[in-house]
């Protein structure tokens, strides 16, 4: 799990759509969520479910070498329902259309995209670092 947590985004871009779900799955769980990856087929849209308190979030992985178009964020929509979700998010490796964006602003979507990926890795991986420095000085 740690190995993976610590992922750059070079290593991300190799990566095949079910290790990208792992990865946010280890990512949202060193933050405080409750992490489900879902089955993959028969999954309603959503690739991961998150717990948090009493919120439910699911999130629609999606590991592009292109930007993320408007059927991702349809898609997400569509299982919030479905999953009786609180939030809905769409996380990618790169970019999102126009209109993805504004069919996201509409829906109450939170995307994800490369940048933010980038930024929300580099945060873990500081907890982590301060986490283990911290465990060095107390076991000295």
């Amino acid at each position: 799990m740690e190995e993976l947590r610590q992922s750059s985004i070079n290593e991300i871009d190799k990566m095949d759509g079910r290790q990208f779900e792992e990865y946010l799955s280890s990512l949202y769980e060193s933050l405080g969520y409750q992490t489900e990856v879902t089955k993959g087929s028969g999954d309603f849209g959503a690739d991961l479910v998150l717990k948090n308190n009493n919120e439910t979030i699911i999130v629609q992985a999606k590991r592009y070498s292109n930007k993320v178009s408007l059927q991702a964020v349809q898609e997400i929509v569509a299982a919030k329902g479905y999953y009786i979700a609180n939030h809905a998010w769409v996380v990618t490796n790169n970019y999102f259309t126009e209109p993805a964006r504004k069919l996201a602003a509409a829906n109450d979507v939170l995307l994800i995209d490369r940048d933010l990926l980038i930024k929300l890795s580099a945060q873990v991986n500081r907890q982590n670092t301060q986490n283990q420095s911290n465990m060095e000085q107390i076991s000295q």
